[in-house]
C-alpha cells in the first residue's frame, strides 16, 4: 500500500442516514451509492444489514450492483451481526465486513456491563469469524478517543493478528482536540503491534465542530483512511465532512504531500444529489457545497476577483463541479438533448424512465425559459426515485387575498385511488396543508418549513422543505415547483410518504461509531 494514499470511506448511506428524518428507501440509497462510485470513493458502507430487513435489502442491492468500489456492512461484534453482513455483501465485486466493539471504559461498565479481556476476547472472535468470509474486514473500537490507550494498542494489534486489514479510530462522540487526537493517533501507530500490516482509519464526528480539524490531524500524523459523509451528515452534530476533507488534501498539498482517488468535480453534484434525497439543505455558507462558498459581495473582493480569482479564491468552483453547462435546454429541446445532458449529469435512465422525466421536462419548459441542471435533478428524483409512493398530488388549487378566507381544494392519488377534497386556513399553505391531512388522515406535527430558490431568476423553481414528526417517527420532505404553494403540498405530500415508508421500514435502536 502506498503512504501517501488516503483512502476515502463513505458511510453516507449507514452513519449519514442516521441523521433525524434522513432515512431513504432503497431506489434512493442505489441511486446514491451509483454516485458515490462515480465520485470514486474506496468503500462504501451501505447499511447496518442487521439494523432491518430495509437495510438489508438496500445493502445486498447495492453489493450486487456496484463494480469498482468496496462495498461494506456494519456488524456488532457478534456472529448474528457478521452473519447478516455477509449475507448482505457477499454478491459484491469487493466485499467487506465491518465489525466493532466498544473500547472506553465509561461504555464497558455502562453498556456492554464487559471486563477489557472480555472486550478484547469478543473483538478477536468477531474479526476470525468475519475472516472466514473475506479477506476484507475493518474493526472498530467504538468511543476509542475516550479509551485508554495502551488498551487500544492492544485491542488493535489482536485484531491485526486475527486477521483485520483496516482498525478504525473513532471519536465517536465528537469530544476530541485535533491536537490531541493527532497525538493519539501517532502513539497508536507507534506501539501498536503489527501495525505495518493494517491501514489504520479514522471516524469523527462533529459535536465540537471539529470533526474535519481532528481528520487532518490523523491524517497528518500517519491514519491513511478517513471515514466521511456527503455534506457531513450524520449522528447528532453530523460526521466529516468528505468535501472538506479531500479538497483540503486537493489544495494544501504543500501541507499533506497525500492524494486521494476522489474525482472532484463531482463534488458538487453528490452534494446536490443527497441534499434532494434526504430533505436536507445545505446551509449556505457550507464550506466548498454551500451556496455562498463561491460567492462575492464585498467590493474589493469584487475588484480583485476580476483581476485575478486567486486573491480571493484559493480553489477554483470547476474543480468541484460548479462549471455551467453549455447546452441550454428549453421547451424545443428533444429527448436526444435530454438524455445527453442527464448522461453528463449522472443519470444513465431506462427508455421508459426517460418518458417519464421528457415528460415533466416538457411540463417545467413551459413554465420557465430555460431549465437547468438543478431542475433536472428535482424531476429525476421526484420522478424516478419516489415513484412508489403512496400519496400523489394531482391538482391544487388555492383561493386567497386579503379580503377572503384562504381555501384549497386538494385532488390526491392514495394508494393508486383519486380522492379530492378542500379545507380552509390561515393562509394559502396552510389552507392546502389541512386538506391534505384531511385527505391523508395524517396526524403528524409540522416542525420545520422553510423556502429558497433552486436558482436565480424571477422564474426559478421554489424548493420547500418541512420537518414532520408524528408518534416518535421523524421525516423529512422535500418539495420543488414554479409556484410556491403547490412546491409546498409537493413537500408536505413527500413527507407524509417518508413517514409511511418508516412505519413499514422500522429500523432498530443502533450503536453508534
Amino acid at each position: 500500500m502506498s503512504n501517501d494514499r488516503v483512502y476515502i470511506f463513505d458511510t453516507t448511506l449507514r452513519d449519514g442516514e442516521q441523521s433525524p428524518g434522513a432515512s431513504m428507501n432503497t431506489g434512493e440509497k442505489l441511486r446514491l451509492a451509483t454516485q458515490l462510485e462515480k465520485l470514486g470513493v474506496d468503500v462504501i458502507e451501505a447499511g447496518f444489514p442487521a439494523a432491518s430487513e430495509g437495510d438489508f435489502e438496500a445493502v445486498s442491492r447495492i453489493a450486487q450492483k456496484l463494480t469498482q468500489c468496496e462495498v461494506a456492512g456494519l456488524a456488532r461484534a457478534s456472529k448474528h451481526d457478521i452473519d447478516r453482513a455477509w449475507g448482505a455483501v457477499q454478491h459484491a465485486a469487493k466485499p467487506k465486513i465491518h465489525t466493532f466493539i466498544a473500547t472506553s471504559d465509561i461504555h464497558l461498565e455502562y453498556k456492554l456491563k464487559m471486563s477489557r479481556e472480555e472486550v478484547l476476547k469478543n473483538a478477536v472472535e468477531a474479526v476470525k469469524y468475519a475472516k472466514s468470509f473475506t479477506d476484507s474486514v475493518e474493526f472498530s473500537a467504538e468511543d476509542g478517543s475516550r479509551s485508554d490507550r495502551d488498551f487500544l494498542c492492544k485491542i488493535f494489534g489482536a485484531a491485526i493478528e486475527a486477521g483485520a486489514t483496516v482498525v478504525n479510530l473513532p471519536d465517536t462522540v465528537g469530544y476530541a482536540i485535533p491536537s490531541e487526537f493527532g497525538e493519539l493517533v501517532r502513539y497508536v501507530i507507534e506501539n501498536t503491534p503489527n501495525m505495518h500490516k493494517a491501514i489504520l482509519s479514522v471516524h469523527c464526528h462533529n459535536d465540537l465542530g471539529l470533526a474535519t480539524a481532528n481528520t487532518i490531524a490523523a491524517i497528518s500524523n500517519g491514519a491513511r483512511q478517513a471515514e466521511v459523509t456527503i455534506n457531513g451528515i450524520g449522528e447528532r452534530a453530523g460526521n466529516t465532512s468528505l468535501e472538506e476533507v479531500v479538497m483540503a488534501i486537493h489544495t494544501r498539498g504543500n501541507y499533506l504531500p497525500v492524494n486521494t482517488n476522489i474525482q472532484t468535480q463531482y463534488i458538487h453534484p453528490s452534494s446536490r444529489l443527497v441534499s434532494m434525497i434526504t430533505g436536507m439543505m445545505v446551509q449556505p455558507n457550507k464550506a466548498i457545497v454551500g451556496a455562498n462558498a463561491f460567492a462575492h459581495e464585498a467590493g474589493i473582493h469584487q475588484d480583485g476577483m476580476l483581476k485575478n480569482p486567486m486573491t480571493y479564491e484559493i480553489m477554483r468552483p470547476e474543480t468541484v463541479g460548479l462549471n455551467r453547462s453549455t447546452l441550454v435546454l428549453g421547451k424545443h429541446s428533444g429527448r436526444h438533448a435530454l438524455r445527453s445532458r442527464l448522461k453528463d449529469m449522472g443519470y444513465d435512465l431506462s427508455d421508459e424512465e426517460l418518458k417519464m422525466v421528457f415528460e415533466r421536462f416538457k411540463d417545467l419548459a413551459d413554465k420557465k425559459k430555460h431549465v437547468v441542471d438543478e431542475d433536472l435533478e428535482v424531476i429525476v428524483t421526484e420522478g424516478i426515485l419516489r415513484i412508489a409512493d403512496i400519496f400523489k398530488l394531482e391538482y391544487i388549487h388555492v383561493t386567497c387575498g386579503n379580503t377572503v378566507m384562504p381555501m384549497a381544494s386538494i385532488k390526491m392519488s392514495i394508494n393508486g385511488r383519486s380522492v379530492k377534497d378542500a379545507d380552509y386556513g390561515n393562509g394559502p399553505i396552510d389552507a392546502a396543508f389541512n386538506a391534505i391531512a384531511k385527505l391523508t388522515g395524517a396526524e403528524s406535527e409540522l416542525l420545520r418549513f422553510s423556502v429558497s430558490a433552486l436558482t436565480g431568476g424571477t422564474d426559478a423553481q421554489g424548493e420547500v422543505t418541512v420537518r414532520l414528526r408524528e408518534n416518535g417517527l421523524m421525516a423529512l420532505g422535500k418539495g420543488a415547483d414554479p409556484d410556491i404553494i403547490t412546491a409546498s403540498a409537493k413537500a408536505y405530500i413527500n413527507g407524509l410518504n417518508r413517514l409511511e415508508y418508516l412505519k413499514t421500514h422500522p429500523v432498530e435502536t443502533r450503536e453508534m461509531l
